[in-house]
């Protein structure tokens, strides 16, 4: 199984940075629907998300009918393998795992466009000559998942149409989206009624810090693709909790400005100071820190009871890469402390 950050369980009492949730937690609003949620649990959820679906199309500005609820967006991402069964497909590397696991369900073949160091990891030009007849589907995370990284909408434009020319289905991971500081500049949402090939992923994990309740959503035109992920879902797959946390998250506008403005902030201040302790950033712009450091400082950081995302696991990096997530002011100080105690060691 791939090690992903958030591995409390094995590392108990421990101060986490491996996870990418919002540093406010969840909202209180959010436990009390969740609770009430759980009370009437007694019955099925609505298999069809009714008035989860209303209201997110509504926050998104979107037909309804352009939205499918899952059990997390990693749910979504399984079942669109499962029901557009694509042949070939192209990933960013690196980047999420999961895109390809399930991928390789259904016997997909996986190609990798590489992000290169000299390039910073920003996705370059040449992206576009590795869109070529015979890609199936294409999977782009924006802000990119270990960078940090945002492509502009200037450039998913121009993938966007080259994927329609080709044929292919491009399905855009906006899982963290909210947290840039100008989410529309960076998203293709509204490009969703004249391009059916392209599927908008997001989730409410990230933003309102509940992963645990799983909860994600689609957003899509291509009506006969809806219809097949429908098929291909399992039953009830999203819980009455997670469905009244969801409804009652999207009302959270305030506490999103907070948690974006911290984020901002803390994400400066973390890269600057991490700059002056010898780690190469790389200037990410979302809740989160991509850097590379000496191989060996998680399993160190971990002595010290703090866990960072060690990413030499992902796709086209090497041991010495790790991701740390931007947290409150005082846990921030508590990374920083402990990376120059074990940095000074080495």
């Amino acid at each position: 199984m791939h090690i992903h950050g958030g591995d409390i369980y094995t590392y108990q009492n421990m101060l986490d940075f491996s996870a990418n949730i919002n540093p406010l937690g969840i909202p209180e609003s959010v436990v009390r629907a969740a609770a009430a949620g759980a009370a009437a649990s007694a019955s099925y959820p609505d298999p069809k998300c009714r008035r989860l679906k209303a209201a997110i199309a509504a926050h998104e500005q979107t037909p309804e009918e352009y939205v499918v609820c899952g059990n997390g967006a990693a749910d979504l991402i399984f079942q669109l393998a499962l029901a557009a069964k694509p042949r070939r497909a192209l990933l960013l590397a690196p980047g999420f795992h999961e895109y390809e696991q399930a991928l390789r369900t259904v016997d997909c073949q996986v190609d990798f466009f590489y992000l290169k160091e000299e390039d910073g990891f920003r996705l370059a030009d040449a992206y576009l000559e590795a869109l070529t007849p015979g890609l199936d589907i294409v999977f782009l995370c924006n802000p990119n998942n270990p960078t940090g990284l945002a492509v502009p909408r200037p450039a998913l434009l121009r993938i966007l149409e080259k994927c329609r020319d080709i044929g292919a289905r491009l399905v855009m991971d906006e899982c963290f989206n909210e947290f840039l500081d100008e989410p529309a500049a960076y998203s293709l949402k509204p490009e969703l009624s004249a391009y059916p090939n392209l599927f908008i992923l997001k989730a409410f994990t990230k933003i309102y810090a509940m992963p645990g309740l799983r909860l994600g959503y689609g957003l899509c035109a291509d009506q006969a693709l809806l219809a097949a992920l429908a098929e291909a879902a399992q039953p009830w797959s999203v819980s009455i909790p997670a469905q009244e946390a969801g409804l009652a998250a999207l009302t959270e506008t305030e506490y999103v400005a907070r948690a974006k403005a911290l984020v901002k902030d803390e994400r400066e201040r973390l890269q600057d100071a991490l700059a002056a302790l010898g780690c190469r950033t790389y200037g990410s712009m979302a809740n989160y820190i991509f850097f590379r450091s000496v191989p060996g400082l998680a399993e160190a950081c971990r002595a010290h009871n703090l866990l960072l995302r060690d990413c030499s696991n992902y796709q086209g990096l090497c041991p010495g890469y790790f991701r740390a997530a931007v947290k409150l002011p005082e846990q921030n100080n508590q990374l920083l402390a402990v990376l120059t105690a074990v940095l000074a060691e080495f």
